[in-house]
């Protein structure tokens, strides 16, 4: 239990760091969308965790994170709330789909090869 516990804060701190980190690199003219789910990963991944449970909710909420970040960042302009944006988010171009879903996996991945399985007696 307090290994997930470590898990899911380092999840936030690297989903934050990630999340204001693309933010300003957009700003900059740089699109790294990868950005938020992948430091959510890496940032519960520095805590070994048993629950394969925590990885799929760590990949969910990288999933989440991305599509926050791309509607923070491009909102549609026809309507700029975030139900719309979810209930559309079909008409976004490939690439944007394809980093959102690569931060996904990586939130994903990154605890899920970190996992310690239990050791048979």
């Amino acid at each position: 239990m307090k290994r997930s516990v470590l898990a899911l804060i380092g999840a936030v701190a690297g989903g934050l760091v990630g999340y204001f980190g693309f933010l300003w690199i957009a700003r900059q003219g740089f699109y790294a969308l990868v950005l938020p789910g992948g430091l959510l990963g890496v940032g519960a991944s520095l805590f070994p965790n048993r629950s394969t449970a925590l990885c799929i909710v760590c990949g969910l909420l990288a999933l989440a994170l991305g599509v926050l970040a791309e509607w923070q960042f491009a909102p549609f302009i026809r309507d700029g709330s975030l139900g719309y944006f979810v209930t559309h988010i079909h008409q976004l171009r490939p690439i944007t789909l394809i980093m959102i879903a690569a931060g996904a996996f990586i939130g994903f991945w990154a605890p899920f090869s970190r996992r310690q399985l239990e050791r048979p007696s």
